[in-house]
């Protein structure tokens, strides 16, 4: 397959090695012709079938090898680029995405990308919002919507990320269980010191239904338990309100919360903060990869099962998960499966 990368895409790669990846970069615009793609006969369809939509967990197949011939070269322009949606964390995934493809600045392309958060973002799938996402895992109702609308998609896994869980860096506490958290969350254990840290109240900050992250903490910690109702103040609206809750929350040390790596991380929304080990494990991109840490969960790129295999959604979708996709996003900081 010839090579997506570009000016653009080198001189990504270029700052990347001298800045040591430390933060995601940007996407300088290209000053040479727009990229093009060589696209290719779809060699896997990932299609979930009716009964299996409703449950939790979402089946990924890996594509078996193919022999077609490429066939001819695919431009991306403003009027053919997919409509875009999905998780707040892949928002920096989608700007990278749409700069490198259409050959124009991260600042360029923000017009292109409306992202509505993980389970909103399938349900504009399923209702034709949108032609293709860039997600985690939606709310377990969302499985049973596209189940009764008889809405059958692909999918293809694109990386994985973690549930992290945060503290003020003034909390003495280093390491929980998973145990201990869903005490917490169960509202079981309500002291610090019942953790080893300080005589203080535990504030457990949750997020809204709808968030991507209140679905992997239901799914990867409480299992069959349920969550304390929580009082509207401990549910911030957004992820950056939690990040700020916990930092600030009564002007204590006293919060706790949780959101994915990535965002927690390599997006920088937690200064001030520290992530805590989860079993003895530290939520890094080495653990995250190797499956040390104990709670994970992939990234997606999720279409239409009717997309015609020439369509623009068609072609991006496939081309994700290619090499080229794939040094991309790792570029970005996410652990991809590469």
């Amino acid at each position: 397959m010839k090579q997506i990368w570009t000016a653009a895409l080198c001189l990504l790669l270029a700052a990347l090695l001298l800045t040591g990846c430390e933060t995601a970069p940007s996407v300088p615009p290209s000053s040479t012709a727009t990229p093009v793609i060589s696209t290719h006969t779809p060699v896997s369809s990932t299609q979930t079938p009716a009964a299996e939509t409703a449950s939790t967990e979402i089946p990924v197949t890996e594509a078996p090898a193919t022999t077609a011939e490429p066939t001819p070269e695919f431009r991306f322009t403003r009027e053919n680029f997919p409509r875009l949606d999905g998780s707040t964390a892949c928002l920096p995934m989608a700007e990278a995405v749409c700069s490198v493809l259409l050959g124009e600045s991260r600042e360029a392309v923000q017009d292109l990308i409306h992202f509505n958060r993980t389970t909103q973002s399938f349900r504009n799938l399923m209702a034709g919002n949108c032609d293709l996402l860039l997600a985690g895992q939606p709310n377990a109702a969302v499985f049973e919507e596209m189940e009764q609308a008889n809405f059958a998609y692909d999918l293809e896994q694109l990386g994985t990320d973690a549930l992290v869980f945060l503290v003020n860096e003034a909390n003495p506490v280093e390491n929980i269980t998973t145990e201990q958290l869903r005490g917490i969350y169960t509202g079981e254990i309500t002291n610090w010191k019942e953790l080893g840290g300080a005589d203080a109240p535990i504030i457990p900050l949750q997020r809204n239904e709808g968030a991507g992250s209140q679905a992997l903490m239901k799914k990867l910690v409480m299992g069959d338990t349920p969550l304390m109702e929580a009082p509207a103040e401990y549910v911030p609206a957004s992820m950056g309100d939690l990040m700020s809750a916990v930092k600030s929350y009564d002007e204590s040390a006293n919060a706790i919360g949780y959101s994915v790596y990535y965002y927690a991380h390599d997006m920088e929304m937690a200064r001030g903060l520290k992530l805590l080990k989860v079993d003895g494990v530290e939520p890094c991109k080495e653990s995250i990869r190797s499956g040390e840490y104990p709670h994970l969960n992939a990234y997606y790129c999720v279409i239409a099962h009717d997309a015609p295999a020439d369509s623009p959604t068609r072609i991006l979708y496939e081309w994700l998960v290619t090499e080229d996709g794939q040094r991309l996003l790792e570029a970005e900081g996410y652990v991809t499966n590469q």
